[in-house]
C-alpha cells in the first residue's frame, strides 16, 4: 500500500444508544502515512466530546481513522472520511474504492438538532423538545425540522468548499466534488462520487459517478445517466466546453465542444443519423449508428430533425461559452 493511497485523520463520530456509527465529522484529513499513536495530534474538539447520551440519545465521541484508499471501506469511519476526501477536494470522483459503503453505512433522521436514530427517533423527538423547553422556560417547545432521511447527509454541514455557490444545499450530498467556478442552481443536484472539474453551470442532475469538465453547463432539468442508474459499471462524464440543453438526457459520455438539444435523451441504444451534407444533397443514403458509437467523441451537435423526427449527430466547430463574471464565487 502506497503512502498516497493512505488516509488518515481525527473524526467526531455521533454513536447511538445502540452503538451504531450515525455519522462522522472529519475539520481536517491528511494523505500519507498514518503517525504511530504516541505521534498522533491531539484532536481539539475539545467541549464538543459528549461521552454521555444528550436527549437523542446519542454521544459524540473523537475517533481516529486511518483509511487505505483502495480497499472498500471497513466501517462507517472509514466511509465519511472518504466522502470528505472527495468534497475537501483531496480526491477526484472514481479514484477511491467506494465498494460496499451503502453497507456500511445506516439510514438517519438529519434533523436541526443533528442525526437521530430511526428506530426511537419519535420519543427521542419529545425529549429533545423537552429539554430546549427547559432551557427557554415559559417559551414553546421548539421544534425539530427533519431535513432528511437518508444514509448520507449534505455537504455542507460537513465541507463547504471555497469558490463555489449552492442555490439549495438539501441537493448536494457529502462527497460531491465541486471545483472553484461551480454554480449549483436551486434545482441542481450532484450525488456522491460525482461533480466537477472546472467551473461549470449545474441547472440539472449529475449522477454517482458522473464528472463534468471544465467551461460545461448541466441545463434545468437535464439528466446524467450514473453508474447507481442502470446498475452497470460503465461512467458517463461529459468534457469541457459542453452543454446538455434543458430537459435532456444522456446515457453516453459527451467528448468536448458537444451540445444536446433541449428535450432530448440520447442512450447507449439510440439510433443516430450521421449528418452528411453532400451526401445528403446527392440523395445517397446517410450513416445511421448507435449512441454508444458517439460516446465520448468531440465537437457533435445532437438534435432531433423537425421534418423527420430523427436523431441526427451533427459537426460543431466550437464549444459553449460560459458568463465569466456569473461563475466568479
Amino acid at each position: 500500500m502506497a503512502d498516497e493511497r493512505i488516509a488518515w485523520g481525527w473524526g467526531l463520530a455521533s454513536i447511538d444508544a445502540a452503538g451504531k456509527t450515525l455519522d462522522v465529522w472529519y475539520p481536517e484529513l491528511t494523505l500519507g502515512a498514518a503517525p504511530s499513536e504516541a505521534d498522533r495530534p491531539n484532536h481539539n474538539f475539545g467541549a464538543l466530546v459528549h461521552e454521555e447520551a444528550d436527549a437523542r440519545g446519542v454521544r459524540r465521541v473523537p475517533v481516529f481513522t486511518v483509511s487505505d484508499l483502495d480497499a472498500a471501506p471497513a466501517d462507517a469511519a472509514d466511509a465519511y472520511l472518504r466522502l470528505h476526501l472527495l468534497s475537501m477536494r483531496m480526491a477526484k470522483p472514481n479514484t477511491l474504492n467506494l465498494e460496499g459503503i451503502f453497507g456500511v453505512l445506516t439510514n438517519v433522521v438529519w434533523t436541526d438538532y443533528g442525526p437521530f436514530a430511526i428506530e426511537d427517533f419519535a420519543l427521542r423527538k419529545i425529549d429533545v423538545q423537552a429539554a430546549a423547553g427547559k432551557a427557554f422556560a415559559g417559551a414553546p417547545a421548539p421544534n425539530v425540522e427533519v431535513m432528511l432521511v437518508d444514509k448520507m447527509p449534505r455537504m455542507v454541514d460537513y465541507v463547504v468548499p471555497t469558490g463555489v455557490r449552492i442555490g439549495n444545499a438539501d441537493r448536494v450530498r457529502l462527497g460531491a466534488y465541486l471545483s472553484e467556478g461551480t454554480t449549483v442552481m436551486h434545482e441542481g443536484f450532484v450525488n456522491f462520487n460525482a461533480g466537477t472539474l472546472g467551473v461549470s453551470m449545474v441547472e440539472g442532475r449529475i449522477s454517482q459517478g458522473v464528472v463534468v469538465g471544465n467551461g460545461s453547463d448541466i441545463g434545468g432539468g437535464a439528466s446524467i445517466m450514473g453508474t447507481l442508474s442502470g446498475g452497470g459499471k460503465l461512467r458517463n462524464s461529459i468534457g469541457e466546453h459542453s452543454l446538455l440543453g434543458a430537459n435532456a438526457g444522456i446515457g453516453i459520455s459527451l467528448g468536448n465542444n458537444c451540445v444536446v438539444e433541449a428535450g432530448l435523451y440520447v442512450t447507449a441504444g439510440t439510433k443516430v443519423t450521421i449528418w452528411d451534407k453532400a451526401k445528403a444533397a446527392a440523395g445517397e443514403p446517410l450513416e445511421v449508428v448507435k449512441g454508444a458509437d458517439l460516446s465520448g467523441k468531440d465537437n457533435i451537435l445532437f438534435i432531433r430533425n423537425s421534418v423527420s423526427g430523427r436523431i441526427e449527430a451533427r459537426y460543431r466547430k466550437t464549444g459553449i461559452e460560459l458568463n465569466e463574471n456569473l461563475h466568479k464565487n
